[in-house]
Protein backbone atom coordinates (compact mmCIF):
# COMPACT_ATOMS: atom_id res chain seq x y z
CA UNK A 1 0.00 0.00 0.00
CA UNK A 2 1.50 3.25 -0.89
CA UNK A 3 1.42 6.65 1.08
CA UNK A 4 -1.49 8.05 -0.08
CA UNK A 5 -3.62 4.87 0.45
CA UNK A 6 -1.83 4.55 3.90
CA UNK A 7 -3.34 8.08 4.66
CA UNK A 8 -6.59 7.96 2.91
CA UNK A 9 -7.13 4.69 4.81
CA UNK A 10 -5.77 6.03 8.46
CA UNK A 11 -8.07 9.02 8.17
CA UNK A 12 -11.15 7.11 7.09
CA UNK A 13 -10.84 5.11 9.79
CA UNK A 14 -10.43 8.29 11.73
CA UNK A 15 -13.03 10.88 11.12
CA UNK A 16 -15.74 9.01 8.77
CA UNK A 17 -19.51 7.08 10.11
CA UNK A 18 -20.31 4.67 7.69
CA UNK A 19 -23.80 3.63 6.96
CA UNK A 20 -24.87 0.29 7.18
CA UNK A 21 -21.49 -0.71 9.70
CA UNK A 22 -19.79 -1.78 12.15
CA UNK A 23 -18.36 1.15 13.23
CA UNK A 24 -15.97 -0.48 15.92
CA UNK A 25 -14.96 -3.29 13.14
CA UNK A 26 -14.26 -0.68 11.05
CA UNK A 27 -11.83 1.26 13.44
CA UNK A 28 -10.14 -2.43 12.92
CA UNK A 29 -10.60 -3.24 9.23
CA UNK A 30 -10.65 -0.17 7.56
CA UNK A 31 -12.34 0.48 4.22
CA UNK A 32 -11.94 -0.48 0.94
CA UNK A 33 -11.44 2.38 -1.40
CA UNK A 34 -12.52 2.57 -5.04
CA UNK A 35 -10.57 4.60 -7.00
CA UNK A 36 -12.11 4.45 -10.49
CA UNK A 37 -14.71 2.96 -12.69
CA UNK A 38 -14.99 1.63 -16.30
CA UNK A 39 -18.36 0.18 -17.71
CA UNK A 40 -19.16 -3.17 -15.04
CA UNK A 41 -15.84 -3.09 -13.47
CA UNK A 42 -14.61 -0.43 -10.58
CA UNK A 43 -11.09 -0.80 -9.33
CA UNK A 44 -9.26 -0.35 -5.41
CA UNK A 45 -6.69 1.77 -4.45
CA UNK A 46 -4.19 -1.25 -5.34
CA UNK A 47 -5.18 -1.41 -8.71
CA UNK A 48 -7.24 -4.77 -8.21
CA UNK A 49 -10.48 -4.94 -10.57
CA UNK A 50 -13.56 -6.26 -9.48
CA UNK A 51 -16.46 -6.73 -11.41
CA UNK A 52 -19.10 -4.64 -9.56
CA UNK A 53 -21.87 -7.37 -10.01
CA UNK A 54 -24.34 -5.03 -7.91
CA UNK A 55 -24.25 -2.02 -9.92
CA UNK A 56 -23.06 0.17 -6.87
CA UNK A 57 -25.88 -0.08 -4.74
CA UNK A 58 -28.44 -1.89 -7.52
CA UNK A 59 -28.71 1.35 -9.20
CA UNK A 60 -26.00 1.90 -11.95
CA UNK A 61 -27.58 1.09 -14.89
CA UNK A 62 -25.38 2.71 -17.29
CA UNK A 63 -21.89 1.58 -15.80
CA UNK A 64 -19.30 3.46 -14.36
CA UNK A 65 -17.74 5.39 -17.01
CA UNK A 66 -20.65 7.06 -19.25
CA UNK A 67 -18.80 10.36 -20.33
CA UNK A 68 -22.50 11.51 -21.59
CA UNK A 69 -23.79 11.91 -18.27
CA UNK A 70 -20.80 14.20 -17.14
CA UNK A 71 -20.82 16.17 -19.78
CA UNK A 72 -24.95 16.45 -19.25
CA UNK A 73 -23.76 17.60 -15.65
CA UNK A 74 -21.20 20.31 -16.92
CA UNK A 75 -23.54 21.53 -19.38
CA UNK A 76 -26.76 22.15 -17.15
CA UNK A 77 -23.83 23.31 -14.41
CA UNK A 78 -22.48 26.15 -16.72
CA UNK A 79 -26.07 27.58 -17.39
CA UNK A 80 -27.89 26.84 -14.35
CA UNK A 81 -26.40 24.87 -11.25
CA UNK A 82 -29.13 25.20 -9.22
CA UNK A 83 -32.94 26.43 -8.98
CA UNK A 84 -35.85 25.18 -7.02
CA UNK A 85 -39.10 24.35 -7.71
CA UNK A 86 -41.17 26.33 -4.98
CA UNK A 87 -43.75 28.55 -5.37
CA UNK A 88 -44.55 28.46 -9.25
CA UNK A 89 -40.65 28.62 -9.97
CA UNK A 90 -40.03 25.66 -12.69
CA UNK A 91 -36.70 24.72 -14.88
CA UNK A 92 -36.81 23.02 -18.42
CA UNK A 93 -34.57 20.09 -16.59
CA UNK A 94 -36.89 19.19 -14.05
CA UNK A 95 -40.31 19.95 -16.89
CA UNK A 96 -38.51 17.76 -19.55
CA UNK A 97 -38.04 14.92 -17.03
CA UNK A 98 -41.13 14.98 -15.59
CA UNK A 99 -42.73 14.77 -19.15
CA UNK A 100 -40.53 11.86 -19.38
CA UNK A 101 -41.54 9.55 -16.80
CA UNK A 102 -45.48 10.49 -17.63
CA UNK A 103 -44.34 8.82 -20.90
CA UNK A 104 -42.03 5.69 -19.59
CA UNK A 105 -44.43 4.60 -16.62
CA UNK A 106 -47.64 2.93 -17.07
CA UNK A 107 -50.87 4.36 -18.17
CA UNK A 108 -52.41 6.63 -16.05
CA UNK A 109 -49.71 7.66 -14.37
CA UNK A 110 -49.69 11.58 -15.09
CA UNK A 111 -48.66 13.98 -11.70
CA UNK A 112 -44.61 13.87 -11.02
CA UNK A 113 -43.02 15.06 -7.69
CA UNK A 114 -39.41 14.69 -7.50
CA UNK A 115 -37.14 14.27 -3.96
CA UNK A 116 -33.12 13.35 -3.81
CA UNK A 117 -33.38 9.39 -2.82
CA UNK A 118 -35.57 6.60 -2.40
CA UNK A 119 -36.09 7.22 1.39
CA UNK A 120 -37.29 10.57 1.05
CA UNK A 121 -39.44 9.64 -1.79
CA UNK A 122 -41.26 7.03 0.13
CA UNK A 123 -41.32 9.41 3.22
CA UNK A 124 -42.92 12.01 1.14
CA UNK A 125 -45.48 9.02 -0.05
CA UNK A 126 -46.74 8.95 3.55
CA UNK A 127 -47.33 12.32 3.77
CA UNK A 128 -49.14 12.76 0.64
CA UNK A 129 -51.67 9.85 1.66
CA UNK A 130 -52.30 11.56 4.92
CA UNK A 131 -52.42 14.74 3.81
CA UNK A 132 -55.12 13.95 0.68
CA UNK A 133 -57.14 12.16 3.18
CA UNK A 134 -57.31 14.66 5.37
CA UNK A 135 -58.39 16.84 2.91
CA UNK A 136 -61.42 14.07 1.70
CA UNK A 137 -62.38 14.47 5.36
CA UNK A 138 -61.30 10.78 6.35
CA UNK A 139 -58.72 11.52 9.38
CA UNK A 140 -58.83 7.93 10.45
CA UNK A 141 -57.76 6.17 7.31
CA UNK A 142 -53.90 6.50 7.98
CA UNK A 143 -52.33 3.00 8.07
CA UNK A 144 -50.07 1.59 5.66
CA UNK A 145 -49.69 -2.43 4.67
CA UNK A 146 -46.42 -3.62 4.04
CA UNK A 147 -44.38 -6.67 4.04
CA UNK A 148 -41.78 -8.71 6.18
CA UNK A 149 -38.17 -7.95 4.67
CA UNK A 150 -39.73 -5.60 2.02
CA UNK A 151 -37.41 -2.76 2.11
CA UNK A 152 -38.91 1.43 1.65
CA UNK A 153 -36.02 3.36 2.90
CA UNK A 154 -34.36 4.65 5.99
CA UNK A 155 -35.91 7.63 7.22
CA UNK A 156 -38.45 7.72 10.21
CA UNK A 157 -41.28 7.06 7.92
CA UNK A 158 -39.52 5.20 5.43
CA UNK A 159 -37.71 3.29 7.80
CA UNK A 160 -41.07 2.11 9.28
CA UNK A 161 -42.72 0.59 6.28
CA UNK A 162 -39.17 -1.24 5.91
CA UNK A 163 -40.18 -4.75 7.21
CA UNK A 164 -36.22 -5.41 8.44
CA UNK A 165 -35.28 -5.73 12.08
CA UNK A 166 -31.55 -4.45 11.35
CA UNK A 167 -33.56 -1.21 10.21
CA UNK A 168 -35.59 -0.97 13.40
CA UNK A 169 -34.02 -2.52 16.35
CA UNK A 170 -32.56 1.09 18.96
CA UNK A 171 -34.43 3.38 15.72
CA UNK A 172 -37.78 3.44 17.92
CA UNK A 173 -39.27 2.15 14.61
CA UNK A 174 -41.65 1.90 13.20
CA UNK A 175 -42.93 5.00 14.58
CA UNK A 176 -46.39 5.40 12.12
CA UNK A 177 -49.18 2.96 11.84
CA UNK A 178 -48.28 0.38 9.42
CA UNK A 179 -48.19 -3.73 10.00
CA UNK A 180 -45.95 -5.91 8.18
CA UNK A 181 -47.33 -8.43 6.26
CA UNK A 182 -45.94 -12.19 5.42
CA UNK A 183 -43.43 -12.21 3.13
CA UNK A 184 -44.14 -13.29 -0.36
CA UNK A 185 -41.52 -15.97 -0.66
CA UNK A 186 -42.59 -19.45 -1.62
CA UNK A 187 -39.53 -21.72 -0.96
CA UNK A 188 -38.70 -20.07 2.14
CA UNK A 189 -42.25 -19.35 3.95
CA UNK A 190 -44.54 -22.27 2.34
CA UNK A 191 -46.04 -24.59 4.71
CA UNK A 192 -45.20 -27.97 4.05
CA UNK A 193 -47.12 -29.70 0.83
CA UNK A 194 -48.52 -26.48 0.09
CA UNK A 195 -48.41 -25.60 -3.67
CA UNK A 196 -47.70 -22.46 -4.63
CA UNK A 197 -51.47 -21.31 -5.79
CA UNK A 198 -51.94 -22.11 -2.13
CA UNK A 199 -49.62 -20.63 -0.28
CA UNK A 200 -51.03 -17.05 -2.80
CA UNK A 201 -54.25 -17.59 -1.43
CA UNK A 202 -53.18 -17.96 1.97
CA UNK A 203 -51.18 -14.65 1.34
CA UNK A 204 -54.07 -12.91 -0.07
CA UNK A 205 -56.64 -14.14 3.23
CA UNK A 206 -53.62 -12.76 5.18
CA UNK A 207 -54.55 -9.14 3.66
CA UNK A 208 -57.92 -9.20 3.25
CA UNK A 209 -58.63 -10.46 7.21
CA UNK A 210 -56.18 -7.65 7.92
CA UNK A 211 -58.66 -5.09 6.13
CA UNK A 212 -61.10 -6.66 8.02
CA UNK A 213 -60.08 -6.54 11.35
CA UNK A 214 -58.35 -3.35 11.00
CA UNK A 215 -61.22 -1.79 9.65
CA UNK A 216 -60.54 -0.47 5.64
CA UNK A 217 -61.91 2.78 6.71
CA UNK A 218 -58.23 3.08 8.06
CA UNK A 219 -56.20 1.99 6.31
CA UNK A 220 -54.83 4.26 3.58
CA UNK A 221 -52.23 2.47 1.47
CA UNK A 222 -50.53 -0.89 0.49
CA UNK A 223 -46.81 -0.58 -0.85
CA UNK A 224 -44.34 -3.57 -2.67
CA UNK A 225 -41.69 -3.96 -4.28
CA UNK A 226 -42.93 -6.04 -6.97
CA UNK A 227 -39.36 -8.20 -6.60
CA UNK A 228 -38.04 -7.44 -2.96
CA UNK A 229 -34.32 -6.27 -3.23
CA UNK A 230 -32.99 -5.28 0.14
CA UNK A 231 -34.67 -7.94 1.96
CA UNK A 232 -33.13 -11.09 -0.26
CA UNK A 233 -34.56 -10.78 -3.81
CA UNK A 234 -37.68 -12.09 -2.84
CA UNK A 235 -39.28 -12.94 -6.02
CA UNK A 236 -43.43 -13.31 -5.54
CA UNK A 237 -45.45 -16.04 -6.07
CA UNK A 238 -48.21 -16.71 -9.33
CA UNK A 239 -51.08 -14.31 -9.03
CA UNK A 240 -50.16 -12.33 -5.69
CA UNK A 241 -50.14 -8.97 -7.30
CA UNK A 242 -52.25 -8.93 -9.43
CA UNK A 243 -54.01 -10.32 -5.92
CA UNK A 244 -52.70 -7.67 -3.63
CA UNK A 245 -54.05 -5.19 -6.71
CA UNK A 246 -57.82 -6.75 -6.49
CA UNK A 247 -58.29 -6.69 -2.79
CA UNK A 248 -56.91 -2.62 -2.60
CA UNK A 249 -58.95 -1.70 -5.18
CA UNK A 250 -62.59 -3.57 -3.21
CA UNK A 251 -61.57 -1.48 0.11
CA UNK A 252 -60.46 1.60 -0.98
CA UNK A 253 -56.87 1.24 -0.37
CA UNK A 254 -54.05 2.88 -2.23
CA UNK A 255 -51.22 0.72 -3.79
CA UNK A 256 -48.01 1.73 -3.64
CA UNK A 257 -45.20 0.44 -6.43
CA UNK A 258 -41.81 0.93 -5.02
CA UNK A 259 -40.06 0.58 -8.40
CA UNK A 260 -36.40 2.32 -6.33
CA UNK A 261 -34.35 -0.70 -7.56
CA UNK A 262 -37.19 -2.62 -10.04
CA UNK A 263 -37.36 0.29 -12.34
CA UNK A 264 -36.78 0.94 -15.77
CA UNK A 265 -35.87 -2.78 -17.05
CA UNK A 266 -34.29 -4.09 -14.44
CA UNK A 267 -36.59 -7.27 -13.97
CA UNK A 268 -37.01 -7.36 -17.95
CA UNK A 269 -39.81 -5.31 -18.21
CA UNK A 270 -40.06 -1.46 -17.73
CA UNK A 271 -41.43 -1.59 -14.47
CA UNK A 272 -42.16 -4.30 -12.15
CA UNK A 273 -45.44 -3.74 -11.66
CA UNK A 274 -46.03 -4.37 -15.74
CA UNK A 275 -44.02 -7.70 -15.24
CA UNK A 276 -46.68 -8.72 -12.27
CA UNK A 277 -49.53 -7.37 -14.19
CA UNK A 278 -50.37 -4.84 -11.90
CA UNK A 279 -51.37 -0.98 -12.41
CA UNK A 280 -50.73 1.05 -9.14
CA UNK A 281 -51.65 4.23 -8.03
CA UNK A 282 -48.46 5.62 -6.82
CA UNK A 283 -44.86 4.34 -8.46
CA UNK A 284 -41.79 5.62 -6.90
CA UNK A 285 -38.15 5.25 -8.63
CA UNK A 286 -34.75 6.59 -8.15
CA UNK A 287 -31.54 4.81 -8.12
CA UNK A 288 -31.84 3.96 -12.32
CA UNK A 289 -33.19 6.90 -13.10
CA UNK A 290 -29.90 8.73 -13.14
CA UNK A 291 -27.65 5.37 -12.82
CA UNK A 292 -26.83 7.04 -9.30
CA UNK A 293 -24.70 9.49 -10.76
CA UNK A 294 -26.31 12.37 -8.69
CA UNK A 295 -28.84 11.93 -6.45
CA UNK A 296 -32.49 12.14 -7.65
CA UNK A 297 -35.61 10.12 -6.95
CA UNK A 298 -39.40 11.13 -8.57
CA UNK A 299 -43.20 9.70 -7.32
CA UNK A 300 -45.61 9.32 -10.05
CA UNK A 301 -49.17 9.52 -9.25
CA UNK A 302 -52.53 9.17 -11.31
CA UNK A 303 -55.20 11.49 -11.37
CA UNK A 304 -57.45 10.07 -8.45
CA UNK A 305 -54.42 11.23 -6.21
CA UNK A 306 -53.08 14.41 -7.98
CA UNK A 307 -56.34 15.62 -7.90
CA UNK A 308 -57.50 14.72 -3.79
CA UNK A 309 -54.27 16.28 -3.18
CA UNK A 310 -54.84 19.49 -5.43
CA UNK A 311 -58.03 20.26 -4.11
CA UNK A 312 -56.73 20.08 -0.50
CA UNK A 313 -53.74 22.72 -1.51
CA UNK A 314 -56.24 24.52 -2.95
CA UNK A 315 -58.36 24.49 0.52
CA UNK A 316 -55.03 25.50 2.69
CA UNK A 317 -53.46 27.88 -0.04
CA UNK A 318 -49.92 25.17 -0.49
CA UNK A 319 -48.57 21.98 0.19
CA UNK A 320 -46.24 22.12 3.14
CA UNK A 321 -43.58 19.54 1.91
CA UNK A 322 -40.66 20.17 -0.46
CA UNK A 323 -36.59 20.19 -0.03
CA UNK A 324 -34.29 22.40 -1.27
CA UNK A 325 -33.02 20.80 -4.38
CA UNK A 326 -36.37 18.60 -5.11
CA UNK A 327 -35.82 18.43 -9.28
CA UNK A 328 -32.68 19.95 -8.95
CA UNK A 329 -31.64 20.93 -12.82
CA UNK A 330 -28.52 19.12 -12.77
CA UNK A 331 -29.91 15.95 -11.27
CA UNK A 332 -32.75 16.04 -13.88
CA UNK A 333 -30.12 16.98 -16.69
CA UNK A 334 -28.18 13.55 -15.97
CA UNK A 335 -31.66 11.83 -15.90
CA UNK A 336 -32.74 12.82 -18.95
CA UNK A 337 -29.55 11.60 -20.72
CA UNK A 338 -29.62 8.71 -18.89
CA UNK A 339 -33.15 7.72 -19.73
CA UNK A 340 -32.11 8.02 -23.47
CA UNK A 341 -28.66 6.14 -23.25
CA UNK A 342 -31.02 3.33 -21.44
CA UNK A 343 -33.45 3.60 -24.81
CA UNK A 344 -31.03 4.10 -27.43
CA UNK A 345 -28.58 1.32 -26.22
CA UNK A 346 -31.51 -0.43 -25.65
CA UNK A 347 -30.54 -1.56 -22.01
CA UNK A 348 -33.49 -2.90 -21.38
CA UNK A 349 -33.93 -5.07 -23.83
CA UNK A 350 -30.58 -6.32 -23.11
CA UNK A 351 -31.83 -7.35 -19.61
CA UNK A 352 -34.20 -9.30 -21.34
CA UNK A 353 -32.07 -10.99 -23.46
CA UNK A 354 -29.43 -11.85 -21.02
CA UNK A 355 -31.82 -13.21 -18.26
CA UNK A 356 -32.09 -16.69 -19.41
CA UNK A 357 -28.30 -17.31 -19.19
CA UNK A 358 -27.74 -15.34 -16.44
CA UNK A 359 -30.75 -16.69 -14.18
CA UNK A 360 -30.17 -20.40 -15.27
CA UNK A 361 -26.33 -19.94 -14.77
CA UNK A 362 -26.92 -19.09 -11.62
CA UNK A 363 -29.49 -22.07 -11.11
CA UNK A 364 -26.46 -24.33 -11.57
CA UNK A 365 -25.58 -23.26 -8.13
CA UNK A 366 -28.60 -24.75 -6.91
CA UNK A 367 -27.24 -28.27 -5.51
CA UNK A 368 -23.90 -26.58 -4.11
CA UNK A 369 -24.03 -27.56 -0.79
CA UNK A 370 -24.11 -24.40 0.37
CA UNK A 371 -27.14 -23.00 -1.65
CA UNK A 372 -30.72 -23.65 -0.54
CA UNK A 373 -32.46 -21.66 -3.37
CA UNK A 374 -31.39 -19.70 -6.73
CA UNK A 375 -33.98 -16.75 -7.22
CA UNK A 376 -34.59 -14.01 -9.61
CA UNK A 377 -35.59 -12.10 -12.62
CA UNK A 378 -34.22 -10.76 -14.98
CA UNK A 379 -30.56 -8.60 -14.16
CA UNK A 380 -31.15 -9.48 -10.44
CA UNK A 381 -30.99 -12.59 -8.54
CA UNK A 382 -30.12 -13.97 -4.93
CA UNK A 383 -28.62 -17.39 -3.62
CA UNK A 384 -29.57 -17.73 -0.18
CA UNK A 385 -27.60 -20.14 1.83
CA UNK A 386 -28.95 -22.88 3.83
CA UNK A 387 -27.56 -25.63 5.63
CA UNK A 388 -29.91 -28.11 4.75
CA UNK A 389 -31.88 -27.16 1.78
CA UNK A 390 -34.83 -29.63 1.79
CA UNK A 391 -35.73 -28.70 5.21
CA UNK A 392 -34.77 -24.57 4.40
CA UNK A 393 -32.57 -25.00 7.74
CA UNK A 394 -30.37 -21.67 7.72
CA UNK A 395 -26.93 -21.67 9.52
CA UNK A 396 -26.31 -21.29 12.51
CA UNK A 397 -25.74 -18.35 13.76
CA UNK A 398 -27.41 -16.75 11.24
CA UNK A 399 -25.50 -13.98 8.75
CA UNK A 400 -22.23 -15.86 8.67
CA UNK A 401 -22.52 -17.64 5.99
CA UNK A 402 -23.34 -15.46 3.47
CA UNK A 403 -20.71 -12.87 4.17
CA UNK A 404 -18.14 -14.90 4.35
CA UNK A 405 -19.04 -15.76 0.31
CA UNK A 406 -19.50 -12.24 -0.41
CA UNK A 407 -15.61 -12.03 1.20
CA UNK A 408 -14.30 -15.11 -0.97
CA UNK A 409 -15.75 -13.16 -4.31
CA UNK A 410 -14.01 -10.28 -3.43
CA UNK A 411 -11.19 -12.23 -3.46
CA UNK A 412 -12.06 -13.27 -6.98
CA UNK A 413 -13.06 -9.60 -7.99
CA UNK A 414 -16.57 -9.62 -7.52
CA UNK A 415 -18.08 -7.33 -5.19
CA UNK A 416 -21.79 -9.15 -4.46
CA UNK A 417 -23.56 -8.16 -1.34
CA UNK A 418 -24.99 -10.31 1.60
CA UNK A 419 -28.56 -9.83 2.41
CA UNK A 420 -28.93 -11.83 5.85
CA UNK A 421 -28.10 -15.40 4.42
CA UNK A 422 -28.55 -14.51 0.49
CA UNK A 423 -25.95 -13.55 -1.61
CA UNK A 424 -27.82 -10.67 -3.97
CA UNK A 425 -26.64 -9.66 -7.50
CA UNK A 426 -27.96 -6.84 -9.54
CA UNK A 427 -24.89 -6.22 -12.41
CA UNK A 428 -25.39 -2.99 -14.61
CA UNK A 429 -27.26 -3.22 -17.35
CA UNK A 430 -24.59 -2.56 -19.68
CA UNK A 431 -23.05 -5.95 -18.85
CA UNK A 432 -22.22 -8.18 -22.12
CA UNK A 433 -22.64 -12.25 -22.12
CA UNK A 434 -18.86 -12.48 -21.55
CA UNK A 435 -19.48 -10.54 -18.50
CA UNK A 436 -21.68 -13.03 -17.21
CA UNK A 437 -19.71 -15.96 -17.78
CA UNK A 438 -16.96 -14.44 -15.97
CA UNK A 439 -19.87 -13.06 -13.18
CA UNK A 440 -20.49 -16.95 -12.87
CA UNK A 441 -16.71 -18.28 -12.92
CA UNK A 442 -15.78 -15.64 -10.36
CA UNK A 443 -19.05 -16.45 -8.02
CA UNK A 444 -17.85 -20.43 -8.24
CA UNK A 445 -14.40 -20.42 -7.34
CA UNK A 446 -15.07 -17.84 -4.41
CA UNK A 447 -18.85 -21.34 -3.40
CA UNK A 448 -15.92 -23.66 -3.61
CA UNK A 449 -13.58 -21.51 -0.99
CA UNK A 450 -16.75 -20.91 1.19
CA UNK A 451 -17.34 -24.40 1.21
CA UNK A 452 -13.92 -25.35 2.37
CA UNK A 453 -14.06 -22.74 5.15
CA UNK A 454 -17.74 -23.98 6.37
CA UNK A 455 -16.18 -27.60 6.66
CA UNK A 456 -13.52 -26.03 8.55
CA UNK A 457 -15.59 -24.82 10.45
CA UNK A 458 -18.04 -27.60 11.45
CA UNK A 459 -20.96 -25.47 9.54
CA UNK A 460 -21.55 -28.71 7.73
Amino acid sequence: MNQRSNSLHASDMAHSMHPYTNMRLHEEKGPMIITGGNGARVYDDQGKEYIEALAGLWSVAVGFSETRLAEAAYEQLKKLPYYHSFAHKAHEPSIRLAEKLVEMTPEGLNRVFFTNSGSEANDTVVKMVWFLNNGLGRPEKKKFLARDKGYHGITIASGSLTGLVGNHRDFDLPAIPVTHLSTPSYWRYSNEGETEAEFTARLLKELEDTIIAEGPETIAAFIGEPVMGAGGVMTPPEGYWPGVAEICAKYDILLVADEVINGFGRTGARFGCEKYGFTPDILVTSKQLTSSYMPLAAIVVNDKVYNAIADNTAKLNGFGHGFTASGHPVACAVGLENLAIIEEQDLMGNAERLEPIFQNGLRKFADHPLVGEVRGVGLIAGVEMAKDRATRTSFEPAGKVAPKVVEFCAEEGLIVRAVYETVAFCPPMIVTEEDVSEILARFGRALDKALEWARAEGLL
